[in-house]
């Protein structure tokens, strides 16, 4: 094998397979300057590499994007989630259907053989190659990976927000200090266009209704159940879209920050006098009398683009794969986004192996845990009790099916965190730097006690998934600061100290401040 060397080529210029494949097969196209490692039958090297040149003064991105279409044979398709390999009950992604035949769950299914046509090698370049990039639509970290999301989608119906590409944070201070970790990771999805997660799946949702629309479907909005999130990320891809978007919200059980999202996107938001669970019941009945797409996450698309979260996590490790991969779990897509993510990936040849997966539940919330503590015998709905990780207070999640098989897959785990639990882990990485949201406080739970166990070694490389901003959540903190939350001791509390507005006062008070450090350092 030959020493790795750059290969530089200019930008618009199709990236070429590298061996063993072979040199008929169609080429998904790179827009960016290439950097990959030469193999044997690589080509040398040119001299020199030609700059890109600007695009013309009266051209956007997706016209310069227009120019330079690819053609090839990747294709992906639903069928039911699961299936006996036997059946042949498939739909087209262009076909307006969420549930099987039989009722069941559909998944979208990938023409794998055409997509292994390449190697691992190939594919890793490819998707390196249109990292911060701004060419459209690549420089998203969904569309980066388009041939494994919606292969056949034109570039003109995406609508994207350049979403993903989230930070991959080492949490140095909190895994030394509270865990005797070293290489311990949160994977902040919240620092993103609505504040979560929930935008690397609905780029891919919008992108597809918006196509349909164009193809004269009888669409004319896009709605969802929510519990603050979805609806936030909804509203905004309709709006850029120019979609009417319809919400149903559970009254008086998300955050201001979180409602006043749709409201600002201009959907339309109904406030329902029930839970997450009875809005989820009303829009499946509504979406089944009227042109509107449901955008939940009964809906597959959106877990397409949920999966290349995992995808870039083994990116920003330069595809290396981490021990444990702890994600919050409510309605149960999201642990299964992530598993399809990275088994795609070792299926295809990028990596040789999996991550452990570990679903985190609210222990108001938990009937995934209850699942799995009696041996994944027959599941059992609850009824959600309030918790202050809000959108995952689901009893009845839609993907419990999808979330036991990633997990049986994975050789996964679930665990829960009472809600003094998941506050005091919030708190405590707040004070270490990050500014975490509920349900992250959650997964970290999960990773106190699976590391108190010893079930996590101190040595083992440990990704915590982050599902939203911190500041969606203010008002969690701020009670928990002020110790104002009922039958909770808020151990980590640090409520601001009051002081008399003379310069006495605030001397004395600094002097103790700084005297207590100072016997902590020593």
């Amino acid at each position: 094998m030959a020493a790795a060397a750059p290969i530089f080529r200019s930008s618009f210029l199709s990236s070429q397979p590298l061996s063993p494949t072979p040199s008929t097969a169609p080429r998904p196209t790179s827009y960016s300057p290439l950097s990959i490692r030469a193999t044997a039958t690589s080509p040398d090297p040119p001299a020199a590499a030609a700059a890109k040149t600007r695009r013309p003064s009266n051209e956007n991105i997706r016209d310069e994007a227009r120019r330079h279409t690819s053609s090839h044979n990747f294709s992906a398709k639903y069928v039911p989630f699961n299936a006996d390999p036997s059946s042949t009950e498939s739909y087209t992604l262009d076909e307006i259907v969420y549930r099987s035949r039989s009722g069941g769950l559909l998944d979208v299914q990938h023409d794998m053989d055409a997509l292994k046509k390449f190697d691992g090698e190939y594919w890793r370049s490819l998707f390196d190659s249109r990292v911060g990039k701004t060419t459209w639509p690549y420089g998203s970290g969904v569309w980066s990976k388009k041939e494994w999301v919606l292969p056949e989608i034109d570039g003109d119906d995406i609508v994207s927000a350049f979403e993903g590409n989230s930070n991959l944070f080492w949490a140095e201070r909190f895994g030394k200090q509270f865990l005797g970790m070293k290489d311990l990771w949160v994977k902040h999805c919240g620092i993103s266009h609505t504040g979560s997660f929930k935008d690397l799946g609905m780029t891919v949702l919008v992108s597809q209704v918006n196509r349909l629309r164009k193809m004269n479907r009888p669409v004319v909005g896009v709605g969802c159940a929510s519990t603050g999130d979805t609806s936030a990320a909804l509203s905004a891809y309709c709006a850029s879209a120019g979609i009417p978007s319809i919400v149903f919200l559970p009254a008086n059980r998300i955050s201001m920050a979180q409602l006043v999202q749709p409201i600002a996107n201009g959907a339309f938001v109904l406030s329902i006098d029930t839970d997450f669970d009875g809005c989820m019941q009303l829009i499946r009945e509504v979406t089944a009398e009227l042109p509107i797409y449901l955008a939940n996450s009964l809906n597959s698309l959106r877990l397409e683009g949920q999966k290349t979260a995992a995808i870039e996590i083994l990116q920003q490790f330069d595809w290396q794969v981490p021990d444990w991969v702890i994600v919050p779990g409510g309605n149960l897509g999201n642990i299964y986004a992530f598993y399809k993510g990275f088994q795609m990936c070792k299926e295809l040849g990028l990596v040789d192996k999996i991550p452990r997966l570990v679903c985190a539940q609210a222990a108001n919330a938990n009937p995934l845990y209850l699942h799995y503590k009696s041996g994944w015998k027959d599941f059992k709905a609850v009824k959600a009790g309030t918790t202050f990780a809000s959108a995952i207070q689901i009893g009845d999640p839609v993907s419990i099916d999808r979330a036991v098989y990633a997990l049986k897959k994975s050789n996964g785990i679930v665990e829960e965190a009472t809600e003094e639990e998941l506050m005091d882990s919030m708190a405590q990485a707040d004070s270490t730097g990050m500014f975490i949201c509920p349900h992250t406080g959650v997964a970290l739970t999960a990773l106190f006690k699976l590391r108190n166990s010893g079930i996590i070694g101190p040595n083992d490389r440990t990704v915590v998934v982050s599902t939203a901003h911190g500041l969606k959540f203010t008002q969690s903190k701020v009670d928990y600061h002020s110790k104002e939350i009922k039958d909770m001791a808020c151990r980590f509390a640090n409520p601001p100290t009051q002081v008399k507005a003379d310069f006495g006062s605030v001397m004395d008070v600094l002097k103790k401040y700084l005297l207590s450090k100072d016997s902590k350092l020593h």
